[in-house]
């Protein structure tokens, strides 16, 4: 038997490296499509990318940032609750200050009784009054925010070599044990090869 035939497992694993190396920067090159032979080839995300955008565009305005939970948090008795202190103060503050301010003889004939009973009311129509403006908010937010839209636009206008950088800044690691799978997967296919070859003769 060929002594060079042991170097195979070896060649496999080079190859095998290789191959991974290709289809993690086949990820993002070519980053503008290239036509060869006919056939238009770009790179497996900036191919995709406006499907990319779109698709998380709507994953994140639907389900990780979704105006209805929003609003029924907004709307949620017990929070309202913990902003009525500071609305009432400002209320308490309006009627006994500022009320006199601008109208200094209709103060003179509200004494703190009627404050009270002012307040009382105020403070009853308001508790009423918010849970629908804050509805009515949170639905003309939506209707001109256009989320969707805005992450779809942000995505679209990410630099994707800037991209590619900081992905294998933060995923090094993986990316290199990604690349000694391909080797390691290359050389035990090639060692297996190799031992039939032997049994075989």
């Amino acid at each position: 038997m060929h002594s060079w035939l042991f170097l195979v497992p070896f060649l496999a694993a080079l190859i095998g490296w290789m191959i991974n190396s290709l289809i993690i920067r086949l990820l993002f090159h070519p980053v503008k499509p290239v036509k060869i032979f006919g056939f238009t080839f770009s790179g497996i995300i900036s191919g995709k990318r406006e499907s990319i955008a779109k698709g998380l565009g709507k994953y994140v305005s639907e389900e990780l940032f979704s105006f209805q939970v929003i609003e029924e948090k907004m709307t949620n008795p017990a929070n309202i609750e913990k902003i009525m202190p500071l609305v009432e103060e400002q209320i308490d503050h309006f009627l006994k200050i500022k009320l006199g301010e601008q109208m200094p003889m209709i103060s003179m004939f509200i004494g703190d009784k009627t404050i009270q009973q002012l307040k009382n009311i105020f403070m009853e129509e308001l508790s009423t009054l918010f849970p629908n403006l804050i509805n009515q908010y949170a639905k003309n937010l939506q209707s001109d925010l256009q989320l969707e839209q805005i992450i779809t636009q942000k995505i679209m206008a990410i630099d994707l070599l800037q991209a590619e950088k900081q992905i294998h800044q933060q995923f090094k690691k993986e990316l290199r044990l990604f690349k000694l799978a391909g080797a390691f997967t290359g050389f035990i296919i090639s060692i297996l090869q190799l031992l039939i070859t032997l049994l075989l003769n």
